[in-house]
């Protein structure tokens, strides 16, 4: 794996532009934070492709709306936190029940905000937006899958959600590596432990799987980019050849990739799982790294777990 380090939104950033380019039709509604989250660029080279709304994320998601219904593919771009909650009901009522092909990417997703505070770390974005019908859910490990999944997200028709991190996470992808949405990425294969995870914390699951193979164990890794529609044949494959799961999230573990995981396991009537991720809790003003290490969300944790009887 390489070391160097990127933030996930600056591959959104850098896709945009590239997609506004070859397409005319590609509109950026900027809820006034294009700093922070990269459509700077985007801005200068197409200005005529861009609007800003200002902090205004409800109207941002109505203007989207309304052009999609003129056959643009507008994308609201803001914050995790808000662009899931604050404007919850009309991605519910205006964009979702419609199937309107509006991308919302948000920036600062999980507690990579981290000095920022809790008000502006989503932690429960993915697990609501993944209960509304018709949205699809995306969370890139790496600033070269940033890249790919947006212009997948691009084509693809109908509503999805991306999630980028504000904080640097390592390079793990070439800038050739192909994606599906919908289809996990396995990075690494074993048969004593399966390592499930997506964004921030997938370059934690390959460190783990690397000192748990120094050990004599080996561990498969999946990148779950894709939290809805979740790869249920993935996650299958490690219930019936593996059975010992353990999932990895920069999210609640309520109702995000490891209650996705757990659902196909209960359907299956077997395989065991183990959850990490944030404990139900409210970050605070603190640096990521330690955000994480309160949470238990470290290659130690993961290591110690894959090694525990359970």
């Amino acid at each position: 794996m390489e070391t160097k380090k990127i933030p996930t939104r600056n591959g959104f950033g850098e896709a945009i532009v590239e997609l506004g380019k070859e397409n005319k039709d590609i509109l950026v509604v900027d809820i006034d934070i294009g700093k922070s989250c990269k459509t700077g660029e985007f801005r200068k080279q197409l200005p005529e492709q861009y609007i800003n709304v200002g902090i205004a994320e409800q109207n941002g998601a109505g203007v989207a709306a309304g052009l999609a219904t003129c056959g643009k593919i507008p994308v609201v771009v803001t914050y995790a936190a808000f662009g899931s909650m604050r404007i919850c009901e009309m991605i519910r009522q205006e964009i979702c029940y419609p199937k309107l092909n509006v991308k919302i990417a948000c920036s600062h997703g999980g507690v990579t905000p981290a000095n920022d505070g809790a008000s502006h770390q989503a932690i429960e974005d993915m697990g609501i937006l993944r209960t509304i019908p018709n949205m699809t859910v995306i969370m890139p490990a790496d600033y070269a899958s940033a890249k790919a999944l947006v212009k997948k997200a691009a084509a693809y028709e109908g509503p999805v959600y991306l999630r980028f991190t504000r904080d640097a996470v390592p390079v793990i992808y070439g800038e050739d590596e192909d994606f599906e949405i919908g289809k996990a990425k396995r990075l690494r294969d074993g048969g004593d432990v399966a390592i499930i995870a997506n964004g921030d914390t997938v370059c934690l699951a390959l460190q783990a799987a690397e000192a748990l193979a120094a050990q004599g164990l080996q561990a498969r890794v999946l990148d779950m980019h894709t939290i809805k529609p979740l790869d249920n044949q993935a996650v299958a494959a490690c219930i019936d050849e593996i059975g010992k799961i353990i999932t990895v999230e920069d999210h609640n573990i309520l109702n995000g990739l490891g209650s996705a995981v757990a659902e196909v396991i209960a359907e299956a009537g077997k395989g065991r799982l183990k959850r990490i991720g944030i404990q139900d809790q409210f970050g605070q003003s603190a640096p990521y790294q330690r955000l994480l290490e309160m949470n238990g969300i470290t290659v130690e944790n993961i290591v110690a777990l894959a090694q525990s009887q359970w």
